[in-house]
């Protein structure tokens, strides 16, 4: 029984989301709902797998009557939501940014906090973005708006801002969503939606923000839309979009112009992501030859009940690698928690792997709470949310969207050790699908950025040099990549 507690804990790394700073989980509260998750799985009762694809999205025959779902008076929240100004930030901001909540559940209370930026160019034409964090349970405004794509990052003194170059809202207006409530600044007044929550009221809740966004927001309302994500947004995103388009039949409730998605280095299939990972491993010189031999021939990662000598090879692996960011296997360590005062103004182009330090203080500043008109919160980067429902593969759901004619992304930062190229490379193989584009590399100023492959149905494609959060570590070429999939085209050729 110890070895398989062990082998829960190595897998629910798996999904824990505090991604690039420190090589530490989340918080107590999330680990004993992910252990009990994964602990589930393999026993005689294992948690909801509910279905999201039992119906043909693209399919006239099936005529699917939802229910419209809450919307909520939405006059002069806009206004309202406007930002005048964040603590600390550079001057010239040249865009309009916004930050606030959403009621998806009156009864309950339940409101989700979003952060909005526009594109200081030609916002008026731009296409909408929204970018879920995974975890589950971890914050899109602590990972993606402040480490990753967003317009800003926080100084090493925790108080102020320095311009990212390379945000996304170059090329998009994009919303960052805590979520599902008790993520962040999300909350509800009824605590047992933070122990009750899952894939499904997670989608379900996203899907209800969106409509009510788009009220408060109206200007949007037929904008292109695209999801983006990483890591368990790899469950998200796909849900999310699968809700979307189901629900965009019923003509009593707006109807979302999704155009795409597109999920970076995303945990979508139990198997190949943990098989993918032990390779991952040894192609990258993190384990012995030994254990490699032992993890192949005593595991069998497809039917999810592994031996006790399966599991003490993959105890080893995990031991041999030893103490690195597994996130990114070549990047440095943190080596100091505390904020300083900066020497210098920071760069996008100079990876800080503290700055998560940074970004926890900045958030709990009280000033910076009342600027995004948060709600006074202890604000942490992960939450501890319980999980009741989580599919082991969402497969099934990328070959639905794949049949509705979107268009679907699958991107991986090729240093991530943890959501591994070799994962995303198994899964997609898992769909059979044939080849379109043949593999080849990308540029972005003038180097390669990446490569790429066009399937029939779905593009995947790397980005080089890059951990599990790419816009951290690559932000230039995570813009060049995310702009060529908004344009509908490929990453440019040289």
């Amino acid at each position: 029984m110890e070895v398989i507690i062990k082998h829960t804990c190595l897998l629910l790394l798996l999904f824990c989301c505090y991604q690039i700073v420190f090589p530490i989980s989340c918080n107590a509260n999330q680990i004993d709902s992910l252990n009990k998750l994964l602990e589930s799985r393999r026993s005689s009762n294992p948690p909801r797998a509910d279905s999201w694809s039992t119906e043909e999205l693209n399919d006239d025959r099936n005529h699917i009557h939802y229910s419209p779902v809450y919307v909520g008076p939405q006059d002069g929240l806009m206004e309202s939501d406007k930002i005048d100004a964040l603590p600390g930030q550079p001057g010239g901001v040249d865009f309009n940014q916004y930050g606030g909540y959403v009621t998806v559940d009156p009864k309950s209370g339940k409101s989700l906090f979003y952060y909005f930026v526009e594109s200081p160019q030609d916002s008026a034409t731009k296409p909408l973005v929204l970018w879920l964090n995974g975890g589950p349970g971890c914050s899109s405004l602590g990972f993606g708006a402040m480490e990753e794509l967003g317009p800003f990052r926080v100084n090493s003194d925790g108080k102020t801002l320095f311009r990212n170059e390379y945000a996304w809202n170059n090329a998009a207006n994009v919303i960052f969503l805590e979520s599902p409530a008790g993520v962040g600044f999300s909350y509800s007044n009824n605590s047992d939606d933070y122990t009750n929550t899952g894939d499904k009221s997670t989608a379900e809740d996203s899907y209800t923000f969106l409509v009510n966004w788009l009220e408060r927001f109206p200007q949007y309302k037929t904008r292109d839309f695209f999801l983006t994500g990483e890591s368990y947004a790899g469950h998200y995103v796909p849900q999310l979009a699968y809700t979307i388009l189901s629900k965009n039949k019923n003509t009593n409730q707006t109807v979302i112009n999704l155009k795409g998605i597109a999920i970076g280095n995303a945990w979508i299939d139990d198997y190949n992501g943990t098989k993918g990972i032990y390779d991952y491993f040894w192609t990258h010189a993190l384990n012995s030859d030994e254990t490699n031999a032992g993890i192949n021939k005593y595991c069998n990662f497809a039917n999810g009940d592994q031996s006790i000598t399966c599991a003490q090879y993959m105890g080893q692996a995990d031991r041999e690698s030893g103490n690195l960011d597994i996130y990114n296997i070549y990047a440095p360590l943190c080596k100091s928690s505390a904020p300083k005062s900066p020497s210098s103004v920071g760069s996008v182009k100079d990876y800080d792997p503290c700055t998560g330090t940074y970004v926890k203080s900045y958030l709990n500043l009280a000033e910076v709470q009342t600027a995004f008109h948060a709600k006074s919160t202890d604000w942490s980067g992960c939450s501890g949310v319980g999980w009741t429902d989580s599919p082991s593969t969402i497969l099934p759901t990328i070959q639905q969207l794949i049949a509705s004619g979107i268009s679907v992304w699958i991107y991986s930062g090729d240093t991530d050790g943890r959501v591994p190229v070799t994962a995303s490379r198994y899964s997609i193989n898992t769909l059979n699908l044939s080849v379109e584009t043949a593999w080849r590399p990308w540029y972005s100023s003038g180097e390669v950025g990446g490569y790429v492959v066009g399937y029939k149905g779905v593009i995947f494609s790397t980005v080089r040099g890059s951990g599990h959060t790419v816009p951290s570590y690559q932000p230039e070429r995570a813009l060049t990549m995310i702009s060529a999939f908004l344009q509908g085209k490929l990453p440019p050729s040289s």
